[in-house]
């Protein structure tokens, strides 16, 4: 519910706006991120992908809320592979 609850708040922010100011991205309450622009390959990578960002938590590409950094995640679970390492 929560989830589908800052769905809806976003769209309704940008809907609020006249239409030549919407942007579709921005912040909920200036903390919870939101994007309904389409994503590249790269933002996709950089969000999910990225063993050079000591970020766990980024941005999410498409959608509302966060990404977890999967690199970086497991690196610091203590998981250690040729996949994770980025430093």
């Amino acid at each position: 519910m929560a989830a589908f609850g800052a769905f809806a708040a976003a769209i309704y922010t940008e809907l609020r706006k006249p239409p030549e100011q919407r942007t579709w991205q921005g912040k909920l309450l200036g903390v919870v991120p939101y994007d309904f622009r389409m994503p590249s390959f790269e933002q996709v990578q950089k969000a999910y992908w990225n063993p050079h960002s000591p970020k766990v938590f980024t941005d999410r590409p498409l959608g509302v809320g966060w990404a977890i950094n999967i690199p970086t995640a497991l690196r610091r679970l203590g998981v250690r592979s040729s996949l994770t390492k980025g430093r």
